[in-house]
């Protein structure tokens, strides 16, 4: 098996524990303090107009963004996700599209893109090809917002600290590996702008958030 059948075996896993989880998603969250500040940070940067939030997994973020949004559009691989997420959002103007976000292409343009804790799950492979995604989704003057973590336990490192491959096992036990980036604010501020975005990285404990546009002319 060559590396890209490797690489798309794996996020094939990745997306099998991502239906999988979706009934228990709320049981597996970080046991930390830190995460107000990431929805204060939302809050403080007023996404506004048409959102549009890439793997939007069970709607956590969704109405938050609908408190500022005039409408949203949410992507994510998993009917089981977007079902739960329908159902948190309930009549208010979202709408809910299946899509591997890999491969999803957008119809049209917005004024803000959101993905709540997915970027660390793009494997270095797809990252630039990913940032190529969010700026064929944004308007030209658009702007982007992300929250993350870089949490990742002694137990899910079955390929040791240096590889960004884990394992993630439901509460049955079932075992599925996945993509986990711990990405360093530092360092990624420094990707993107090397990929033509001004994205400014903050962090808190293992939380980070980061917001910016396109630099102009890219």
């Amino acid at each position: 098996m060559g590396d890209g059948e490797r690489l798309a075996a794996l996020l094939d896993e990745q997306a099998s524990f991502y239906r999988a989880v979706a009934g228990e998603y709320d049981d597996h969250a970080l046991p930390f303090p830190g995460g107000d500040e990431l929805s204060e940070a939302l809050d403080a940067f007023r996404p506004t107009g048409s959102v549009l939030e890439l793997a939007c997994g069970p709607g956590t973020w969704t109405p938050q963004l609908l408190r500022h949004a005039a409408d949203v559009t949410a992507v994510d691989a998993s009917a089981e996700m977007l079902r739960i997420a329908a159902a948190r959002v309930g009549p208010q103007p979202a709408r809910f599209m299946t899509g591997d976000v890999f491969e999803w292409r957008p119809e049209r343009r917005y004024d803000v893109v959101f993905f709540g804790f997915w970027l660390s799950h793009v494997p270095a492979e797809r990252f630039a090809s990913f940032w190529s995604l969010v700026a064929d989704c944004l308007e030209p003057d658009g702007r982007v917002f992300f929250v993350d973590d870089t949490h990742r336990t002694a137990e899910e490192l079955i390929e040791g600290e240096d590889s960004p491959v884990i394992q993630r096992r439901l509460t049955d036990g079932t075992a599925y590996r996945i993509v986990k980036v711990p990405h360093r604010p530092e360092d990624l501020e420094q990707r993107l702008d090397r990929l033509g975005w001004r994205i400014k990285v903050r962090s808190t404990g293992p939380y980070y958030w980061g917001s910016g546009d396109r630099r102009p002319g890219r």
